[in-house]
């Protein structure tokens, strides 16, 4: 027996039998047998998908192509599949493996599912995001990115900034309700990291992930928006990291040459470095948010927290708009190894958990997550926890707060209205101190912001609710035992 829902079939073909197939088994015995197949999603473990089929035969051919045309027009019923796709492939990504690995894994399950494609290769930075601002996106059900996190942040900023010009929204206002993205974005993995995907679908499989974008799901994601002194800089999705993360960044850029080794060399680098920053960190609690970043619930398909939280924030938004009451401001000062700031979990093989494990990806929220000044075996005993199951934030040194935005300024920015030179030498002459063994003169990190670099490290931050939609579904719990929960009647079909 072979259960699928109308929902995971991919595709149903009328099959033409060869002599060598009607001499095997039962087919043997029929004078003239008519067969058609069925391409379906089958799913195996570690959230892996992978396009299976069954074959079905007849001797009455009436019988076979009434099955064919029924089939088929139940699949012309799921109105969320997309018809016509805008591709974006970056050649240059990752092991610059991306056009390959659209043209021989990707592109033949498009055309089984008889979908359409427009397929544009990206020949220089931001080509797909200045491309979005001149193509008629209205023709199109969904864009798809071939590459790593990079490619989707520059498809992301094209269709947001698009979104936002068409309806007049000026993106330089920190406080202004930017305009939802109703055409999902689907990300084929073929970079050097692939976290968004890894987070929002279980696996970096380009199969899986076309798989997820033929059946049409839909998976609503939280989008922060970065200002400085009321100027746009950058969206980011994953993370906002300043210090570790932002000194991991910012060296390993000078070394490309290396490919995605340049990662663990400038890690191991700034760990040895171990510098600190001070600044003042000022936040708004998400007091709608059903969770906490410490409740072990994770996000998965259809996660109700996600559900619930943004129904909490509607009723909130409606409530303050009626009182014009101001919020509640929360002010940390103090001397920092890492701030983080991420709107999933961040997870990736190597760290399955990610940075906060119950981050949600659709609550109107991000987590904030603060490591402070703390010695360099303590530190490492904080990032291996990324990598196992305790609990990460269970050190006195680190604080984590479920935030709607926050703002930073660090204490090189804080002194620069005073004598710029005055401040360099005491910063200098502070850090000799307490690093006796290295020359540093670094005063300021940067933030790393999506894994590109922003200019400024006095930054203003707003989580925007649900702002775009993936063709993704979450992570489920169980793959199996979920496809067979939400099996109905009517689609036990096969």
């Amino acid at each position: 027996n072979c259960f699928v829902p109308t929902s995971e079939i991919i595709a149903v073909e009328e099959t033409e039998l060869n002599k060598k197939q009607r001499n095997i088994g039962k087919w043997q015995k029929m004078s003239k047998p008519h067969a058609f197949t069925v391409y379906y999603v089958k799913k195996a473990r570690n959230h892996r998908w992978r396009c299976s089929d069954v074959t079905f035969w007849c001797v009455d051919e009436h019988l076979c192509n009434q099955w064919i045309q029924t089939l088929k027009e139940l699949l012309e019923m799921q109105k969320s599949r997309p018809k016509q796709l805008l591709v974006y492939i970056n050649p240059y990504g990752g092991k610059r493996q991306g056009k390959r690995i659209y043209e021989q894994k990707v592109a033949p399950l498009f055309s089984l599912a008889s979908i359409s494609t427009d397929v544009v290769i990206t020949e220089h930075a931001n080509h797909a995001k200045d491309h979005l601002f001149e193509v008629n996106i209205n023709k199109y059900d969904g864009v798809v990115c071939v590459g790593g996190d990079g490619m989707f942040s520059e498809v992301m900023h094209g269709l947001i900034g698009r979104m936002q010009k068409d309806s007049g929204i000026d993106q330089n206002n920190p406080k202004a309700p930017l305009v939802q993205c109703n055409i999902r974005i689907g990300i084929i993995p073929a970079g050097s990291t692939d976290c968004i995907c890894y987070s929002t679908v279980g696996i970096s499989d380009p199969v899986t992930s076309a798989l997820h974008i033929i059946v049409g799901d839909c998976q609503p994601l939280d989008v922060s928006s970065v200002h400085h002194n009321n100027t746009f800089l950058k969206y980011s999705v994953s993370l906002l990291g300043y210090g570790f993360y932002g000194d991991i960044l910012k060296d390993s850029e000078k070394k490309r040459w290396m490919g995605p080794m340049r990662y663990d060399y400038s890690g191991f680098k700034t760990f040895l470095s171990h510098h600190y920053y001070e600044g003042t960190i000022s936040f708004q609690p998400a007091k709608h948010t059903v969770g906490s970043p410490r409740d072990k619930d994770c996000c998965r398909t259809g996660c109700y927290i996600c559900k619930k939280s943004e129904q909490q924030l509607a009723e909130q938004h409606k409530e303050c708009g009626l009182k014009h009451e101001e919020e509640e401001w929360r002010v940390i000062k103090g001397k920092f190894l890492a701030i983080n700031a991420v709107n999933m979990s961040c997870a990736c093989p190597r760290s399955p958990k990610g940075l906060s494990p119950a981050a949600h990806l659709a609550d109107g929220s991000a987590d904030l997550i603060l490591v402070r000044k703390c010695s360099r075996f303590d530190f490492l005993r904080y990032l291996v926890r990324h990598t196992n199951q305790d609990d990460q934030f269970d050190f006195s040194f680190v604080d984590v707060h479920r935030v709607k935005s926050f703002q930073f300024t660090s204490k090189l920015s804080e002194d620069n209205e005073s004598n710029v030179t005055d401040v360099g030498k005491k910063r200098f002459g502070q850090f000799c101190r307490d690093h006796p063994a290295c020359c540093c003169h670094i005063a300021n990190s940067t933030w790393n912001c999506d894994g590109e670099t922003l200019e400024s490290s006095a930054i203003e931050v707003r989580v925007h609710c649900q702002l775009m939609k993936l063709f993704a579904r979450g992570i489920e719990e169980n793959c199996k035992d979920k496809a067979a929960h939400s099996q109905s009647s009517a689609e036990q079909l096969l």
